[in-house]
Parts: structure tokens; sequence; C-alpha cells
């Protein structure tokens, strides 16, 4: 239960981050903004992927449609590939869930350091507080100021990547929705959940509320890319 600690990314870690910077390079799915947790595994993830889109040779099909001008050593076109952001947005919100007592603790360990507590937890389905973490009430609200900060600073046009972890992914998505509820929501590491906004259209009240065309959901858990790992 690693929570705020900072723990680094495990060799699996890695191995899965840099499957999805091959996914997204190959895709040419080229972010104009980074949103990151400031936690080491997120940062470590986001490095992964940036390394990957600085580095690699370009894919064919985009070689082809530029018609190899300025070709470098191994085929790769440093002259043209498109700037990345040039800051890393660190937010607070994106953080995991805080986890109070309970972090860097397995739940065995947790059984044997705090029994009752832990007992209580496994026997109702209702939310029951632990000592010194953030309650539900607190985590969906950063999850809203965050959303809202998207939908104030950013455009139609921008392409974001927002780097985070499982927990509060819920509780994100869920505010994205517009739903009062949050969800649990399976989100394998890695996964992509790619939305597509009309910005412009956001704070209407017209019927457009309804109009699928405008909100799309395009990529939910899609872990494609860990296939091999998995075999």
């Amino acid at each position: 239960m690693q929570g705020h600690s900072d723990y680094e990314l495990s060799a699996i870690g890695r191995m899965q981050a840099e499957k999805l910077a091959q996914r997204l390079f190959t895709e040419a799915w080229w972010p104009s903004h980074i949103y990151s947790s400031p936690l080491k595994r997120t940062v470590q993830t986001v490095q992964i992927l940036l390394d990957h889109f600085q580095t690699a040779p370009l894919p064919a099909p985009i070689r082809d449609l530029l018609g190899g001008e300025g070709e470098g050593e191994g085929g790769t076109l440093p002259m043209k590939r498109r700037s990345l952001p040039q800051e890393i947005r660190y937010r607070e919100e994106l953080k995991e869930f805080q986890n109070g007592i309970f972090q860097g603790l397995t739940w065995a360990e947790a059984q044997q350091q705090y029994p009752d507590l832990c007992r209580k937890l496994e026997q109702s389905p209702d939310w029951i507080p632990i000592p010194g973490a953030e309650s539900l009430e607190e985590a969906r609200t950063r999850a809203r100021q965050f959303i809202q900060m998207l939908m104030t600073e950013h455009q139609d046009t921008d392409h974001l990547w927002i780097v985070t972890h499982s927990w509060i992914l819920q509780h994100l998505i869920s505010e994205l929705l517009g739903s009062n509820r949050s969800w649990r929501m399976h989100a394998t590491n890695t996964a992509l959940f790619e939305f597509w906004i009309d910005q412009s259209r956001w704070q209407r009240s017209d019927p457009n509320l309804y109009n699928t065309d405008l909100w799309q959901i395009r990529r939910f858990n899609d872990y494609r890319h860990l296939a091999a790992l998995e075999m």
C-alpha cells in the first residue's frame, strides 16, 4: 500500500512504461501539455515516455509522408520531430490515495499491526476512516479542482498527457463524466484512458449536453501494448 511514499518503478514497471512509450510513439500521439503526479514512480514513467519520443527512429509511415527528407544516421529524422512540452506540470491533485497509517505496509503487515481496524474494513463495505488518511470527500475535491483547472486553462487544440495513479483516477474520471458518485474502475498499470472533449461547448447547458459527438470516450483501460509481456 504505497500511498504517498516515493517508491521507484520496479523492473516490470519500467518494461510496462517502455511498452506504452513505444505504442504512443507509433501512433504519433504527441502531447502539447504534460501533467503528472509528483511521486517518483510517475515521474519516472513520464521520463521513459519522453526519452522514447526524443530518441526512437520515426516509424516508416511517418518517414514516407515526409518523403525521407533530412534523414540522419539510422533513418532518424531529428529535424522533423514535433517539439515536446518544455515543462512537465507536477500536480498534488494527481497523487495516489494518502493512506495514513497503512502507508508502506502490505495488507498482512497491516493486519498484524492494526488487527481491529483491518477486521472492520474486511467486514463492512462502508467507508471506515483510516487514521492519518485523507477522506473520500477530500479525494473527490482534489479531483474536481484538477478537472476544473483543465477546462479553464486549455482549448480544443490541446493534447494532454495526464500520468497518475489508479485510485485517484477513479475520482478524476467520475468527475470528468459529471457523476455525483465515484465509480470503481479497473485500471491496469500503464493502461490508456482517452477522452476527446469539445472544450468550447463544455459550459453550455442546452441540448448539446446530450450530443455524443461533443464528448467521446475513445479508449478505456486499453493495455494492448502489454500483451507481449503477459505471454
